[in-house]
């Protein structure tokens, strides 16, 4: 492993705003946090929002800059990344944001019901092979569920058009209100809360000519998420 990477790693130990669990601390039971995040972590009982696949947290510590009276997790299974987002938190006293090292599979592990607001997930791994493992797929929006409030917003930003036509069918064939959506986020709605924050990646995407896709849809409690038959 490249030093640089080692030198993160363990500098990131010492940062008060992210959790690094060990995989025997979470697989199949639950987390010491979980249910308490705003209390123990924040201090506060300010609604909690969580990004998932924040990569180096800019999303994450935007959002918390943006909304002080909010309280916001980046959860990716990255260390080197997560520790750009965590350090400029500390370096610039943002006491909203805090950062979560692990699988996303394991968030019901760390999160009690009704104790998420809301979810982002910003250009999250398309895959283009494997639906199941797409992050807007039936199977994370019902874990999502599990600690979701009834009715929270789920957010995607991404530039992969396959993603967010194949996220729009789940949404339509399982009825979940669909309240925005746009193939071209910039040339749609300049104001929308979803392009006031940029990341270094996004800014790439827009130099190489890229259209950014974004839609945000309420997620119920109760009735389970299907995929779509292959036709619909």
């Amino acid at each position: 492993m490249p030093k640089k990477k080692l030198a993160r790693f363990a500098e990131m130990e010492t940062f008060s705003n992210v959790l690094q669990p060990e995989f025997k601390d979470i697989f199949g039971i639950n987390h010491a946090l979980k249910g308490k995040w705003s209390g123990q972590i924040f201090g506060n009982n300010h609604p909690l929002t969580l990004e998932l696949g924040c990569g180096k947290g800019e999303f994450t510590v935007g959002l918390a800059r943006k909304y002080p009276q909010l309280n916001f997790i980046g959860v990716d299974i990255k260390g080197a990344r997560i520790w750009r987002g965590a350090r400029t938190a500390l370096e610039e006293n943002i006491g909203n944001a805090a950062f979560l090292r692990t699988r996303i599979e394991f968030s019901g592990s760390f999160f009690e019901s009704d104790e998420i607001s809301e979810i982002w997930i910003t250009f999250p791994d398309p895959q283009p092979k494997k639906k199941r493992k797409r992050l807007t797929s039936p199977f994370f929006l019902n874990l999502y569920r599990s600690f979701l409030k009834n009715n929270g917003r789920v957010h995607l930003k991404t530039d992969n058009e396959d993603l967010y036509n194949y996220t729009r069918k789940v949404v339509v064939f399982n009825h979940l209100l669909l309240e925005f959506e746009t193939d071209d986020l910039y040339a749609a709605n300049a104001g929308c809360e979803a392009a006031q924050i940029q990341t270094f990646y996004e800014n790439q995407y827009l130099e190489m000519g890229k259209k950014i896709n974004y839609l945000r849809f309420l997620l119920p409690s109760g009735t389970k998420i299907l995929e779509p038959p292959e036709d619909e």
